[in-house]
């Protein structure tokens, strides 16, 4: 980020804001399988077919997602793989923070049992 024009560090707010929405980032992870269609999306996320295609328009935008009309269906791929990595990434650190708060809170737990 270092010596980016202010416009750049506003393009990365918005790349980031779009991957701040848990369904973007479950529709990301369903597409790691490879491409699929809006209803097959909607279905495996439980929500309606609007609503999925909103946001895929919004990963789309960004360039995250690529989309192809094929007949009456649009099917969306992954157009950035190293969203993925960035992803692990951020993932693994959230991992680690919660695995220790939980090592805190158990130690805080059996302190207040009276236990060692």
């Amino acid at each position: 980020m270092e010596n980016m024009p202010q416009e750049a560090l506003e393009e990365v707010a918005a790349y980031f804001q779009v991957l701040s929405e848990p369904t973007r980032l479950q529709l990301l992870n369903l597409l790691r399988d490879g491409e699929r269609n809006v209803g097959d999306l909607a279905q495996a996320c439980g929500f309606t077919p609007a609503n999925i295609s909103r946001h895929l328009s919004h990963l789309t935008k960004h360039g995250l997602v690529s989309r192809e009309a094929r007949g009456t269906s649009v099917y969306y791929r992954i157009a950035d793989e190293s969203v993925y990595q960035l992803c692990d990434l951020v993932c693994g650190n959230i991992a680690r923070l919660y695995e220790r708060a939980q090592k805190r809170h158990t130690v805080f737990a059996r302190e207040g049992d009276g236990g060692p």
